[in-house]
């Protein structure tokens, strides 16, 4: 047996097909020093046997371009390592059996044009040219990929091992991982039943036992283990080896060509656990045992599509363990645990299509420190508290599974594992009416009912108008005209101390922090390449002491990119403080008015300008009021120590009311801030996007001659012409529905997509965002002199294009 190296510069926990990309990609970059350690033999956990389908589109720009990347690597793998891979790129077919599943795949069909792919929407009797031995009379439509196809995963896995070995990697298997070392917050090495091997950065890529392998670090890694079937037939009449794979939703089934059979496998409606806790350490190549009661629905789906199926024979049946996450998305990126852990796990059966370009980002991860595009819907940093307790983790990833095939329905909320996270107010919020969702685990009012004219607070899900459509137009015509109570205390919150605090927050934040206590600043916080990596707020409590307020879904980000981006040898603590506080947010133009009954400290605007931080007692709750909007109306934030919650609702309701004050819901929150263009980030701004093509240069402190994390890449956009610009865009028919990815078209000519859409009600328009594109640069006149269409799903409509906000551009509303 050969001795494991005592050291290496980075190891990879993992020898399925993400470890073997992310050692293959390391390689190609140089990395060297790099060792992969299997427990058994590559491949032996879940890749083996993966059904192999390889599709690319996926709602995020960049994890299509990711897939995208699997697809072009995989097209040249096997002449690049004389290793066969089984790849084939013989297209992606998607039926729709219904119309509202066929408006899915026409939305699906134009996001894929939005993005570059080549999507064409057929009739059901073309459909069943590509795929001849299916029956089509429940067809309504069906969508194909022609760059899509199947791989055999094993082989792909193997020549992505051999590349790696070609270019260096030391591989070994049959190794097991005992321990992980951790010293100072960050990893030291690796513990083995072989020996222990010194590493400067470790990456867990061990599928379903990466969360055991992550405990043994400190590092949560929230997956399970589903059982998941399908079957491998013998050889079927008609069946050819260009066949297309074909996803068939609306029977929970999908199917691809194997050696003149098929494989057929789906995503039952009520999955199972593979219930093992922990797993064992020695199951390798194996499989469960059949449970053909559990399969035998999804077959008769199968049959309803292929009669001929129950004419062959079945060569083999698969039940195999793969590990899925609580929403459905893979995992990637550095544990914000301990500094130099990443993980690449949670695949949720899709870790064929995904591993070529989930191990290129990742290792550019791992051996540059960040990932090579905005990876946020994937990022390890999305989970939060609620993600640390495997019964809820449990409960919400069966539900996730159900979902896979199930309409992917706009606003849809996940049922399970809640009530949760709850604020003090949540009793009174659900007695008012409240149509709650669920964010990070906190229960959040979405909407309010009115029951006394017989509405319920239920989201009924649909594609055309929303069943809530009515009652955010109530909520947000008070907020405009009125006033509005929100409740906010799911915001996470921090609190930045020390006698360095000033000097550090000034590095991590682009605006100017450096204001006298008592002053609010509202900053981005930016990469090494000028994207925005956080979006927040922060005020100065103390010449020592800062108050951070950022967005519910980002508190682990947020945390972990601050705390680590504090220069080493400050003193200056991080400490998350969300749960020590209520947040209510009153606004409205007669917001003043209700808080003036119950203060006598001075609000007038004079005393208590936009943009400022007070100390104020209301109703003889301590508040920390926070001047400041997200809707574009005169209020403020008041965060109050819980226990003193319900006393100032209950104050602020009955001082209200009178005013017209209304509860109102986030869906409302999204619906005032379209019109008033503020930003939202993981959707118009993020990583990938600079303040400057994000219209919020402004807010860049690039006029003071203060350092600051991304100024150097600020400047340089600075002095070239912007490839892209922020534009708001509104259609004149009030009818169409917006939901984001829709494509922008610029005297015909594709330009981009829209990032995020919904409804103006005091504009009485549909409002979207996204970027106007071009290569040779663009700027405000570029975007103001065209026509502008936008593909709603295929069906192109008029649209305008606006870079001023259209509701209250000048901001006189909000400081009055």
């Amino acid at each position: 047996m050969t001795e494991l190296p005592q050291e290496a510069r980075i190891v990879v926990i993992g020898g399925g097909i993400v470890g073997c990309s992310l050692a293959y990609h390391l390689a190609a970059m140089g990395e060297s020093e790099v060792l992969l350690l299997e427990r058994g033999q590559l491949t032996s956990g879940s890749t083996w046997h993966a059904a192999g389908l390889v599709g690319q589109l996926r709602t995020s720009a960049n994890i299509t371009q990711l897939l995208g990347y699997s697809v072009a690597l995989y097209d040249r793998l096997e002449a690049e390592t004389g290793q066969a891979t089984g790849w084939k790129r013989n297209g992606g077919l998607r039926l729709a059996c219904n119309g509202e599943r066929w408006t899915e795949v026409k939305r699906q069909a134009t996001t894929a044009r939005s993005f570059g792919l080549d999507m064409e929407l057929l009739s059901p009797k073309e459909a069943q040219d590509l795929w001849p031995i299916m029956q089509v009379d429940d067809v309504v439509g069906a969508a194909f990929l022609p760059t899509d196809g199947q791989a055999n995963p094993s082989d792909i896995a193997a020549a992505l091992a051999k590349g790696a070995r070609m270019k260096g990697v030391t591989i070994r298997e049959g190794v097991r991982v005992t321990g992980i070392r951790v010293e100072d917050g960050r990893v030291t090495a690796v513990e083995t039943d072989q020996g222990t091997v010194a590493c400067g950065k470790l990456a867990i890529c061990a599928g379903q036992w990466s969360r055991e392998i992550g405990r043994m670090a400190g590092v949560n890694i929230p997956l399970v283990s589903v059982q998941h079937q399908y079957l491998i037939t013998e050889k079927v009449p008609g069946v050819t080896p260009d066949l297309p794979t074909l996803r068939d939703p609306d029977r929970l089934t999908y199917w691809k060509e194997e050696v003149g059979g098929l494989v057929m496998g789906g995503y039952e409606p009520n999955p199972k656990l593979w219930d093992v806790d922990p797993l064992p350490a020695d199951f390798a190549f194996q499989l469960l045992e059949n449970d053909l009661d559990h399969f035998e629905p999804l077959f008769e789906q199968a049959l309803g599509r292929v009669p001929g199926l129950g004419d062959v024979g079945v060569r083999q049946f698969i039940n195999g363990p793969e590990s899925f996450t609580p929403d459905g998305n893979f995992i990637l990126g550095e544990a914000p645990e301990v500094k130099n852990i990443f993980v690449g796990a949670g695949f949720n059966a899709f870790g064929i299509a995904s591993g070529g370009g989930a191990g290129m980002a990742l290792a550019e991860w791992v051996a540059k420190g960040a990932p090579p595009f905005d990876l946020w819907p994937v990022d390890i940093r999305r989970f939060g508290r609620n993600h640390h307790d495997l019964a809820w983790i449990r409960t919400r990833t069966l539900e996730a599974y159900a979902r896979h095939y199930t309409m992917a329905w706009p606003f849809e909320e996940f049922e399970t594992g809640r009530p949760l996270r709850r604020s003090p107010l949540y009793d009174r919020l659900t007695a008012e009416g409240a149509c709650f969702g669920e964010k990070l685990g906190f229960e959040r009012a979405n909407w309010f009912a009115d029951r006394a004219a017989g509405e319920m607070p239920e989201d009924h899900y649909t594609y055309g108008r929303q069943n809530w459509f009515a009652a955010i137009g109530r909520e947000h015509a008070a907020a405009r005209e009125a006033a509005v109570l929100f409740d906010q205390s799911s915001f996470a919150k921090f609190e930045l101390t020390g006698p360095d605090a000033e000097k550090a927050l000034s590095w991590i934040a682009a605006n100017d922090v450096a204001k006298p206590v008592g002053h609010l600043v509202y900053t981005q916080m930016l990469n090494a390449r000028g994207g925005i990596e956080a979006d927040l707020t922060v005020a100065r409590l103390a010449a020592d002491r800062y108050y951070v307020v950022t967005g519910t879904g980002f508190a682990t980000h947020d945390f972990h990119w601050i705390a680590s981006n504090i220069p080493e040898g400050l003193d200056a603590r991080l400490t998350d403080v969300t749960s020590q506080n209520a947040v209510l947010v009153l606004m409205g133009p007669k917001a003043r008015d209700i808080l003036e009954k119950l203060t006598r400290d001075d609000i007038s605007n004079a005393a208590f300008p936009f943009g400022r931080a007070r100390r104020l007692s209301v109703a003889g709750c301590p508040v920390l009021a926070l001047r400041v909007t997200y809707v574009g109306e005169l209020g403020w934030e008041l965060h109050v120590p819980s226990e003193f919650a319900l006393t100032l609702y209950d104050s602020l309701i009955a001082a209200g009311r009178p005013l017209g004050l209304r509860l109102a819901g986030y869906r409302a929150i999204e619906s005032l801030r379209l019109e008033k263009g503020y930003r939202a980030w993981g959707a118009e701004i993020g990583p990938d996007h600079s303040p400057l093509v994000a219209g919020l240069g402004m807010f860049v402190k690039l006029k003071k001659d203060i350092p600051f994390l991304g100024r150097a890449a600020i400047e340089a956009q600075a002095a070239a012409p912007l490839p892209r610009l922020l534009a708001a865009f509104t259609t004149e028919d009030p009818d169409i529905v917006l939901l984001g990815r829709e494509t922008i078209y610029r005297n015909g000519v594709r330009v981009g997509w829209l990032a995020s859409g919904g409804y103006g009600y005091t504009v009485g328009k549909p409002i979207g965002y996204g970027y106007v594109r071009r290569a040779e640069g663009v700027d405000r006149d570029f975007v103001l002199s065209g026509t502008y269409e936008l593909e709603v799903a295929g069906e192109r409509v008029a649209a305008t294009a606006h870079l001023d906000p259209l509701y209250d551009p000048a901001g006189t509303r909000i400081r009055a």
